[in-house]
């Protein structure tokens, strides 16, 4: 016979319990060296411009304009958005929250993992950093990556969640 108690809401974990880790400090810095890098080649692309006759000098000034608060913005905005990211192992779960005005919180249960992955670009090696990407049975929807890890951690929690994946595989 099917069995669903009700449970009271005083009985649920808080969200305020979970010990969330933040990321790499230096994942800060490695957004910022990215920023400076495409708004250096939109700078030039702009610049070539020039060479383009007929075009008025007003233009100019308010494509570099453009390009200037543009690029203050996406310098300013790592040190604000990735505080507020984070991520918690739990037993049965991992969890990741991001936003700053739009926040969320997005938890994968262990037994819905396929398949975990470590990648990382060359800016993230600068910085020892890695990139740890779980898929998971519901789609790419239900797929989660976490930027801005660092490299040895990323690679104890492939490791750990890969084992956890494993346990469930092997109790069922």
């Amino acid at each position: 016979m099917f069995h669903n108690p009700e449970i009271a809401l005083e009985e649920l974990p808080s969200a305020d319990d979970v010990d969330w880790q933040a990321l790499h400090p230096d994942y800060v810095q490695r957004i910022r060296l990215q920023v400076i890098i495409v708004v250096a080649f939109i700078g030039v692309a702009i610049t070539a411009l020039n060479l383009v006759p007929g075009i008025p000098l007003l233009v100019f000034v308010a494509l570099y304009t453009l390009l200037a608060i543009f690029a203050i913005f996406l310098f300013m905005w790592p040190g604000i958005a990735i505080p507020r990211q984070g991520y918690a192992v739990r037993a049965r779960d991992i969890l990741f929250r991001k936003g700053v005005i739009w926040r969320s919180v997005t938890a994968v249960p262990f037994n819905r993992i396929q398949h975990v992955e470590t990648s990382s670009t060359p800016l993230d090696r600068k910085y020892s950093l890695a990139t740890l990407q779980l898929f998971t049975a519901g789609g790419s929807s239900g797929d989660l990556k976490i930027n801005g890890l660092d490299k040895k951690v990323a690679e104890e929690l492939r490791v750990f969640i890969l084992g956890k994946v494993g346990n469930i595989v092997e109790n069922a």
